[in-house]
């Protein structure tokens, strides 16, 4: 009996570290189902919006102000017009950290299908699947990234966190 038990325990624990190793590619799959569906509100099950918000806007902030900087020199001058542009700027983060705004983001092609009429044979827009060619790894046991190269041949980073056993969308490394 104690067999029994012991090899259902080591059966059980195999299929819970399989679950856990197949989650990030259960998420990106569920991405994809759910912006292929076009019902987008359900993408809160595979990303987190208030982490990835919380990554994505030193990101930007810091691309304005960059950018600022570079047109206008140092000065006084320009630190007003980074304050001013920093707080725009949210507005546009929020946008981009939204269910649409994520939705737009991995089906960018869809939309120009969707003027030109191309279609599926089911007579849906053809959606183009960013994360279908992405280099993924393991960066521990609780932190995954898939990479993707941009058409202008830069990285654009998806990073997944685990939470419990889901692995959710929770940051994106922007192309530089």
């Amino acid at each position: 009996m104690k067999k029994w038990l012991i090899a259902g325990l080591c059966v059980l624990l195999a299929v819970l570290a399989a679950y856990i190793a197949a989650g990030p590619y259960l998420a990106m799959n569920g991405i994809r189902n759910v912006v292929a569906s076009g019902d987008y509100g359900k993408l809160s099950r595979f990303v987190d919006f208030q982490k990835l918000r919380d990554n994505v806007t030193p990101q930007i902030q810091s691309r304005i102000t960059r950018d600022i900087q570079q047109r206008l020199g140092a000065g006084s001058a320009a630190n007003i017009a980074t304050s001013v542009s920093l707080e725009i700027s949210a507005p546009v983060i929020d946008a981009i950290v939204s269910p649409l705004g994520v939705a737009t983001l991995l089906t960018g092609s869809t939309l120009a299908r969707k003027i030109t009429g191309t279609k599926n044979q089911d007579g849906r827009a053809h959606a183009d699947d960013p994360l279908k060619d992405a280099k993924t790894r393991y960066e521990s046991m609780s932190r995954f990234s898939a990479t993707v190269t941009t058409d202008e041949g830069k990285p654009l980073v998806f990073v997944f966190e685990r939470n419990g056993l889901n692995w959710k969308l929770t940051g994106l490394l922007l192309p530089g």
